[in-house]
């Protein structure tokens, strides 16, 4: 099995920094491409938030959606209200405590997320494409070392930190 190197040196850094700079630079060159379908969407940039952060934490409760995005409970249930007429949450009362509103995701919802997961699929295919039996074998080897390294980081924020 792969191991991540943990420690990093000087060298180390300069490698992650040449590594997001041809990241950077790829999506330069293939462009940021947006499916026509999203552009003519009448979701907002808040609604997606709130589906984003459903499909990542499951079904929550309406204060803990309004603390994690940072706005009021009155904001979230506004947002919630929209969501729920799109067909894309589900709202429903806490058994023990009915004055609690837990939202979730329903299967349209899913939906909307996972055409974004499909989507970033289809282009990383795309960049795949034209690479030899052998660059795909790096690449693969690559991806193997990204995940593991991946699953022994518990804190995503140190990750993120570090690299600023």
């Amino acid at each position: 099995m792969l191991k991540p190197n943990i420690n990093r040196g000087n060298d180390s850094k300069t490698l992650v920094k040449h590594i997001l700079k041809a990241s950077e630079n790829i999506f330069h060159v293939i462009g940021i491409n947006i499916p026509p379908e999203w552009l003519m969407t009448d979701m907002t940039v808040a609604q997606l938030r709130v589906l984003l952060l459903l499909h990542t934490e499951g079904k929550s409760r309406m204060s803990s959606i309004a603390g994690t995005l940072g706005i009021a409970v009155s904001t979230a249930t506004g947002i919630i209200d929209n969501l729920v007429k799109k067909e894309l949450v589900t709202r429903s009362a806490d058994a023990e405590d009915r004055r609690v509103v837990i939202c979730g995701l329903s299967p349209k919802g899913q939906e909307v997320i996972n055409s974004i997961w499909i989507y970033g699929q289809l282009q990383m295919k795309n960049l795949l494409d034209g690479l030899s039996p052998e660059q795909l074998e790096k690449a693969k080897e690559v991806a193997d070392m990204l995940l593991v390294n991946a699953k022994t980081h518990t804190n995503s924020t140190d990750a993120v930190n570090e690299i600023a």
